[in-house]
């Protein structure tokens, strides 16, 4: 959809633009002044003041159905697909007729693998407007998906001891004599192999399948001897350099090496998950990353991100983009590989770093964390399902999580788990931050971000933290978005993400 498409979605058509409002004229009026703003907030991308401006146009006329299905998709925008179903089903509430409400509420249970949810309100708009050929096209591509996902369940048991590995023949690869890029030395990656692969993908060539086949046979090896709570210590005069999301930007993670210089064992790395999804050159991220952590194994940390699985890979770009550049097979041992990713890092029995953050139930120990059976996509609920999924909030508590999965913890959150741990602070990611990082709960909740102007439409910096082991306080470093080749975000995503939200 072009971008003035997405702009007008916030008005929508003339009844969206105006509304109608409860309570007094001049309540109305003033409503309608707020809407206004939110709407141009939204023109120009500035979702999160867009939302701030809807809500106080809700406050002063809370009976608008338009206002809450604006917010909604302003809530998209921010990946808040909780609230942005919350706010849809609550405009279907207050105007049964409201079809964009229906449209919003699909668009979310969609962003949340929930497609039955889905397909029920695409089968409502269809029926309203049978000509609608849009409607129609989301509608049937959402009833794939539906099958598609019952038949992936139907098959599951009986590929659940079975590994794409046993069906590989790597050695019966041919490498074709025109192929004039990287290979690995007598099967192993190398110093060498990397400089080479890096510069490779930089001009936007792609490496052998063999090659990758080689890669990520090795790394599930490796992955598989770890435990879900890796632990690393520092000695004092050592450091680790901590980045958070790099979904899919190659050329962005290649300037965090510019910068902060190439890994090594006396230039250790965390990426903090969410390697992949989104950015269209995931493909070159994932493999530059599994290739330093054959390199450099103890050295070189890789942590699961809730993007690292089956469901949001489907969505958000990943398992396209691997189909469209090798094969359907390449990506189901991708799969595999990501659930050996360890979930949680502990640095010198005393900084706890995960991808999204803590748990919806008190008591959670490192104990617990050490014994989760992380080799499957990630349940609904949980103490894994929080690490990948939860996010920090600014008052004490918990409240329902504004992504519709796991939970938002409070300061008071914070203090009880990190005093029982014995822990000083977390580090986590999962979240995009205007400056690349984010200090919270009194210091006790550090958030880092390393994809800046994320999606090519957020402007964000990107940033990355060092962990000195003489102090362990964390020193950061931002960093501007780079050039990169004319290849859009979502170039890969599910076709109904392509097709927009009417």
């Amino acid at each position: 959809m072009a971008e003035g498409e997405r702009a007008s979605e916030t008005g929508g058509d003339t009844a969206d633009q105006t509304g109608e409002c409860g309570g007094s004229p001049g309540a109305q009026g003033r409503a309608e002044e707020l809407k206004a703003q939110a709407n141009e907030y939204f023109r120009v991308k500035d979702y999160d003041r867009a939302v701030q401006y809807y809500t106080q146009a809700i406050a002063l006329s809370q009976d608008s159905a338009i206002y809450y299905g604006n917010r909604s998709l302003a809530y998209l925008r921010t990946e808040c697909y909780g609230y942005a179903l919350a706010d849809a089903s609550r405009a279907i509430q207050l105007d049964a007729k409201y079809i964009k409400g229906y449209y919003r509420r699909a668009t979310s249970n969609m962003a949340l693998g929930k497609f039955k949810a889905a397909l029920k309100d695409y089968e409502t708009v269809v029926k309203v407007r049978p000509q609608d050929r849009d409607a129609q096209m989301k509608f049937h591509e959402c009833s794939k998906m539906v099958r598609q996902k019952a038949f992936e369940r139907a098959i599951a048991c009986e590929q659940q001891n079975r590994s794409v590995v046993d069906s590989l023949d790597i050695e019966g690869m041919t490498i074709e004599d025109e192929y004039t890029g990287p290979q690995l030395q007598d099967g192993k990656v190398t110093l060498d192999f990397m400089v080479d692969l890096m510069q490779f993908y930089k001009d936007q060539k792609k490496i052998h399948r063999k090659c990758i086949y080689q890669i990520l046979v090795q790394v599930k090896e490796i992955l598989s001897q770890l435990p879900s709570l890796v632990e690393i210590s520092l000695e004092e005069s050592e450091q680790v350099t901590v980045c958070g999301d790099t979904h899919g930007q190659f050329y962005d993670m290649m300037n965090i090496f510019h910068l902060n210089g190439l890994p090594s064992e006396s230039n250790p790395y965390i990426f903090n998950g969410d390697f992949v999804d989104r950015g269209s050159f995931s493909v070159e991220v994932i493999v530059t990353l599994c290739g330093f952590k054959l390199l450099f194994p103890g050295h070189f940390h890789l942590l699961r991100g809730n993007h690292e699985t089956d469901t949001m890979n489907q969505m958000y770009g990943f398992e396209g983009e691997v189909k469209a550049k090798y094969s359907a097979q390449m990506f189901q041992l991708f799969s595999e590989v990501f659930q050996w990713l360890p979930l949680a890092m502990c640095v010198n029995h005393r900084v706890l770093i995960m991808h999204g953050g803590l748990f919806s139930e008190d008591g959670v120990t490192l104990d617990q964390i050490r014994s989760i059976d992380r080799n499957r996509q990630p349940p609904d609920s949980g103490p894994m399902c929080d690490l990948l999924w939860s996010d920090p909030q600014p008052q004490d508590g918990r409240s329902v999580s504004k992504r519709g999965v796991s939970c938002q913890f409070g300061p008071d959150v914070s203090r009880q788990f990190l005093s029982e741990n014995s822990l000083d602070y977390i580090i986590r990611s999962h979240e995009v931050k205007p400056e690349g990082y984010e200090v919270t709960h009194d210091g006790l909740c550090v958030t880092v971000f390393s994809a800046p102007n994320y999606c090519d439409q957020m402007g964000n910096k990107g940033a990355y933290i060092h962990l000195s082991g003489s102090d362990l306080k964390p020193k950061f470093h931002q960093f501007e978005a780079v050039p990169h080749p004319n290849v859009k975000p979502m170039l890969y995503a599910n076709s109904l993400l392509q097709m927009g939200m009417m």
